[in-house]
Parts: structure tokens; C-alpha cells; sequence
């Protein structure tokens, strides 16, 4: 039987108890609602290019099946599902769930989300997707190697999946750590662990040994003078990638 040995419960407790905000712009997950274009913007691009879509359609991930890993309260999932795919949102909090499954209810809009981990799928069998969102999430698991491995096995042929998270640098511990969290109190104290980020490198060589290839790379930049993020070349702190499983 499958155990959920990357479920960080601490993490879990962490962040359900600020679900009421998820869906407040100016409240606790305004990093996340600032981050959420460029995100998007890298997602879209990369999925438009790789299955060759066409820009011009307005639900271009019209018939795709699309898997969210730590969903929160939806801030990725409604985008997603807006464009058209077929969207499961999974998280181990039932609180964000609840906050997810409300936001979609009272706009009219259609995601299945679910309180499960990726260990709980595999168990029950669920098919698998041609697009995997992790964003902003390996840096809050443990065993970090199991959690990528077990996240590839819910990948189909060709399908491509996104990581976004925090690159392990000096200049990474100064500003998304003490900076983000103590200056400018852009974070909740305690949002992040500096041991639990993880170089471009090593997450390219953990998700190789899982029969994904690197398909693009990409810096996220934060503009402090206009306060707004960025896709740049710079990848010393946030990073976003994209990879396609091979087999």
C-alpha cells in the first residue's frame, strides 16, 4: 500500500489555516495573485508551442485533461479551467478544498477538486493527464525525489508538466526568505525553509531519472520599484520549468 511520506503535515496545517484568504488579492496570498499572470503566461506558451495549438482559440486547452498538485484554494485551477482544460485540483487540506469548491460554485465555473495527495490517486487507479501543475509546491514536501516520482507516474506519454519554486542560492536565502518574510513582510513568517529549495540542476537531474527532458527554463523576477513579477533570464531565486516525460 502506498504511504503519503511526502505529505509535510506541519506544512498542511500551515497553510489551512490561512485558507479563508486564499481568494483575497491584498491578503495573505497576494505574492501568489501578483505571480499568477506570469505563471500563466509560461504555462500557456509552453502547452500552445508543445501540442501545437493554435494562439488564436479562445479555449486552446479545450479537451485536455489537466492535473493541479497542491491547488489551494484554486488560484491556478480557475485559470486553467477558464482555458478550456479539464481541470482536477488535488490538496491534502480539506480546508483549501472547501474555499476552492466554493469560489467555483459561486462562479458558475467547472473543476473537480479533491482532498487527496498524489499517492492518492495512483492508489485509486486515476487516469492519467496530459498536463501536471506543481507550482509552488516541491519546496513545501518532504522527500522531495519521492514526491516527483510518484507526481511522473500520473503523467501520460508526451504530456508536459510545470514546476515553479526557489532556487537554493545565497541571494535566494536574502530575498525570498528575510527580505520577503521580515522586511517587506510580503510572506507569513515561517513560509519558507531555505534547506528544502532546490537548484535547477537538481530538479532537471531528478525529473531525468523519471524519463522527463527539459523543455524550457525560465526566470520569475520581481520588479520592486513598479512591484510587479516578470519572466526574465535570471533563475537565482524563483524559477518556473517546463518538462516532457519521454516514456
Amino acid at each position: 500500500m502506498l504511504k503519503d511520506t511526502t505529505i509535510n503535515k506541519e506544512e498542511v496545517k500551515k497553510f489551512s489555516a490561512l485558507a479563508e484568504e486564499w481568494w483575497d488579492e491584498s491578503g495573505k496570498f497576494k505574492p501568489l495573485h501578483d505571480i499568477n499572470p506570469v505563471r500563466i503566461k509560461f504555462i500557456k506558451e509552453n502547452i500552445l508551442k508543445h501540442f501545437k495549438i493554435n494562439a488564436l482559440n479562445e479555449q486552446p486547452l479545450d479537451n485536455f485533461k489537466l492535473l493541479d498538485i497542491g491547488c489551494g484554494g484554486g488560484l491556478l485551477s480557475v485559470p486553467m479551467a477558464r482555458l478550456g482544460a479539464c481541470v482536477i485540483g488535488i490538496d491534502p487540506s480539506d480546508k483549501n478544498i472547501k474555499i476552492a469548491k466554493q469560489y467555483v460554485k459561486e462562479n458558475k465555473l467547472k473543476v473537480n477538486f479533491k482532498c487527496s495527495s498524489v499517492q492518492g490517486l495512483i492508489k485509486n487507479k486515476h487516469e492519467k493527464f496530459d498536463i501536471i501543475l506543481n507550482m509552488e509546491v516541491v519546496e513545501h514536501v518532504d522527500n522531495v525525489e519521492n514526491f516527483l516520482s510518484e507526481s511522473s507516474k500520473l503523467l501520460k506519454k508526451n504530456g508536459v508538466m510545470f514546476i515553479s519554486t526557489i532556487n537554493k542560492t545565497i541571494k535566494s536565502l536574502i530575498q525570498a526568505k528575510f527580505i520577503a518574510e521580515y522586511v517587506l513582510k510580503l510572506l507569513p513568517i515561517g513560509t519558507h525553509e531555505w534547506k528544502k529549495f532546490i537548484k535547477p540542476e537538481e530538479l532537471i537531474h531528478v525529473m531525468n531519472k523519471n524519463q522527463l527532458e527539459l523543455l524550457d527554463i525560465t526566470g520569475m523576477s520581481y520588479d520592486m520599484s513598479n512591484k510587479n513579477w516578470y519572466l526574465s533570464d535570471n533563475v537565482d531565486v524563483n524559477y518556473i520549468v517546463c518538462f516532457r516525460k519521454i516514456k
